[in-house]
């Protein structure tokens, strides 16, 4: 495990672990100093100490104990503030380097509290998961929300493309239609054309046969007079 990285929550220096069960760990606490000693196991508790290996030894950290003066709190928001400036974080919106900095100042302000009285940091910290909680339903909500945004602006564009591909196809069969519909009607007028041609052609065929005929007729009727008068 790697060296922990620096957080803005105070911790005593680190301390070798004893591989040897009996010898402890950590720094020693004096048995007369019974009050810090309860309010560091209240802290441990809180905080977990930090373990990590270095060169194939175990090292451990845990959370300080020390008293806090007013020159400790304004040192923490000027460390605060100067955090938040070389993580370039963003002053609004959802901001993952905001958020861990302020928590980081709230478990920081909540060791303070609680070795100045371990009742009301016990407190702090029940109001502090409750919100770290709350955040987490906010988040999970906001996390479905965006996929579920993605998953329609996804959807929208494949409808889009459906649509156009669609459009096209119908264009394209409009464009067949018209084109059946030129040919139909250059074959109606086509036919159009030919019935009347026949037409014309049997009117002067039929035309022709009746002038036939009346000239026949004649001939017939002045030979019926020329036997009549004889």
């Amino acid at each position: 495990m790697a060296t922990p990285s620096k957080s803005l929550v105070k911790y005593d220096r680190p301390a070798l672990v004893s591989k040897k069960p009996a010898e402890g760990s950590g720094e020693p606490t004096c048995p007369t100093d019974a009050p810090r000693q309860e309010v560091q196991e209240i802290l441990n508790r809180t905080f977990p100490p930090r373990e990590w290996m270095e060169e194939d030894q175990v090292w451990r950290q845990q959370v300080s104990s020390a008293p806090f003066t007013t020159a400790n709190v304004v040192r923490l928001k000027e460390l605060l503030d100067r955090k938040l400036l070389q993580s370039r974080a963003r002053e609004t919106g959802l901001c993952p380097e905001r958020r861990e900095l302020y928590s980081q100042c709230l478990d920081e302000l909540i060791r303070m509290v609680t070795i100045q009285c371990a009742e009301r940091g016990l407190l702090l910290l029940r109001v502090r998961d409750d919100i770290q909680g709350t955040f987490a339903a906010y988040q999970t909500l906001y996390e479905s929300g965006m996929s579920f945004g993605v998953r329609k602006m996804l959807q929208a564009e494949l409808d889009q493309i459906y649509s156009r591909q669609n459009s096209s196809e119908m264009e394209k069969e409009k464009q067949s239609l018209r084109k059946r519909v030129k040919e139909l009607r250059a074959d109606i007028e086509a036919a159009k054309e030919s019935n009347d041609e026949r037409r014309r052609v049997k009117k002067e065929e039929r035309e022709e046969e009746i002038e036939m005929l009346k000239s026949l007729n004649q001939q017939l009727k002045s030979q019926l007079e020329g036997m009549l008068s004889a």
